[in-house]
């Protein structure tokens, strides 16, 4: 008999397209600590935004990619060279890791606090994915994200999705999708994994774990990712590149 699937779906990139909420965030963060920035995001700024978000990881890195983009930095290059870039910036300001994740936690409450609709206008779920989770059972369906959980049950119950809180696995653990899937299979030893996420490198590590080698892996191509990741992803024999309307009937 077949094992029952377990969906361990990522978040940002395959339920939820974020990129403008996670870009309008970031600006206004650069905006508290660099105060010459304009108000609002230049247009043509948002839309390099959307170029270089495929290499962005956690959240609190939107603050510093507007910034790099506001002294005119290129999106080719973050695409090339996105740690030192970026970690030169933080660097060269002398800006604290954890208090920039702070402050795009902050940044974002007082937005949903302010003006909820607003907000939750800016985190579209992408077409078909709310009926999706209706569908699925939360006994064996997770979200792993790099995003703030809270954040996530937000956009959920906002978007009439009854999802259990203990079935988020977002930054606040600070565990790496790597741990929370093995962590799963001790939970689960019953089921079979179907991991579901948009990050090829998110996707390697899991390749190199031993322990996950049984896990299903499922590159979402409607995501944040490069050409160049879709097509190293039609070399890797343990990966499915998969459409979102094939995430819907998976």
């Amino acid at each position: 008999m077949a094992a029952t699937p377990l969906y361990a779906l990522d978040f940002d990139g395959v339920i939820c397209d974020s990129a403008i909420e996670t870009g309008i965030t970031g600006w206004k963060v650069a905006k508290q600590i660099w105060p010459e920035m304009p108000g609002e995001v230049p247009e043509e700024i948002m839309s390099l935004f959307r170029q270089v978000r495929p290499v962005m990881e956690t959240g609190y890195e939107a603050i510093l990619i507007m910034r790099f983009l506001f002294e005119g930095g290129g999106a080719e290059q973050l695409l090339n060279n996105f740690n030192n870039q970026i970690s030169h910036l933080q660097r060269r300001d002398e800006l604290n890791i954890d208090k920039l994740k702070q402050r795009f936690g902050d940044t974002r409450d007082q937005w949903i606090k302010h003006d909820l609709d607003d907000w939750i206008a800016k985190n579209p779920l992408f077409d078909g994915i709310a009926e999706k989770l209706q569908q699925l059972d939360t006994a064996t369906t997770y979200i792993i994200t790099t995003k703030q959980e809270r954040f996530v049950s937000q956009i959920f119950e906002s978007n009439n999705i009854d999802f259990p809180a203990d079935h988020i696995f977002g930054l606040d653990r600070k565990l790496s999708k790597q741990q929370v899937l093995k962590d799963l299979l001790v939970q689960h030893p019953n089921n079979e994994i179907l991991f579901v996420e948009d990050r090829l490198p998110t996707l390697l590590k899991v390749i190199d774990d031993e322990q996950l080698h049984n896990t299903k892996l499922f590159f979402a191509n409607w995501g944040y990712n490069t050409e160049g990741d879709k097509q190293a992803v039609t070399n890797l024999s343990r990966v499915c590149p998969i459409t979102l309307g094939e995430m819907l009937n998976l």
